[in-house]
């Protein structure tokens, strides 16, 4: 059977009073919750589980509940499979701690005002399968990282730094300083993905928001702006699709298996 050990259970599954101002969070979903379970960094306030679930998946310190009862502690349509944790959020990074020193990531994903968690999630699970080393985020205008962008990320969320930023272009800015190509994805720039990210040894790419894309203000911020080359009528792809085959094309030109 899988326990968490009672010392970090102690420490982890603490009570309201003694945590800050921050609102706990429902996860859901196998992936999502067996990632936050083995996440040290994890305060997790309750544990439920159907009975099914807790067999399938050995957690024995799970409540139990009726799958209709665990179904009204969640939003609408949550496809939960039996499993749901409250949990407060994870501490966002500082972007300063990520990039500085000589283990600061060769790539990160700068997310310009992203709004549906569903594509967050994704674009976090890209990130953690071609070792993209954080994802730098609006501090407002984007969305906390909840249950629905846990689903979609399978965990990922525990893997990938969440870098949070009041402005987008002054980050920009910090990340050239710190030798980062700054790659603004656009359907109309001056060169593929593949030339952008050739011979660059540290990447910073940057993503709109769906439908609008770059601000203009962080459009101007990036040292150049790439596409995605696709057939004739086709005129953007959804910005995880877009994150993956940058985040690939990226990690191969860096020889990573």
């Amino acid at each position: 059977m899988k326990t968490i050990p009672r010392n970090r259970e102690k420490r982890r599954f603490a009570a309201q009073s003694a945590l800050g101002p921050e609102q706990p969070v429902w996860l859901w979903g196998q992936h999502a919750v067996e990632a936050a379970i083995a996440n040290g960094d994890r305060v997790i306030q309750r544990c439920v589980a159907t009975e099914n679930a807790a067999r399938r998946t050995g957690f024995d310190h799970f409540e139990i509940m009726d799958p209709k009862a665990l179904d009204k502690l969640l939003p609408p349509g949550a496809v939960h499979q039996g499993l749901a944790i409250k949990t407060m959020p994870l501490e966002p990074a500082a972007l300063e701690d990520v990039i500085a020193g000589p283990d600061a990531p060769q790539r990160l994903c700068v997310l310009d005002q992203i709004s549906d968690p569903h594509n967050l999630g994704a674009v976090f699970r890209s990130a953690a399968a071609f070792d993209v080393g954080g994802l730098v985020l609006q501090t407002r205008h984007t969305p906390p990282v909840t249950g629905v962008a846990a689903k979609a990320a399978a965990g990922a969320i525990e893997a990938v730094p969440e870098v949070r930023v009041v402005n987008i272009a002054r980050a920009l800015k910090q990340l050239a300083d710190a030798g980062y190509h700054t790659i603004g994805l656009a359907g109309e720039g001056e060169e593929t993905i593949a030339s952008a990210v050739k011979g660059a040894p540290r990447i910073a790419f940057v993503m709109g928001a769906e439908g609008s894309g770059l601000r203009p203000a962080v459009a101007r911020a990036c040292a150049t702006h790439a596409r995605i080359p696709m057939v004739p009528g086709m005129e953007s792809l959804n910005v995880s699709n877009a994150a993956a085959i940058a985040f690939y094309e990226a990690m191969r030109e860096t020889g990573a298996q």
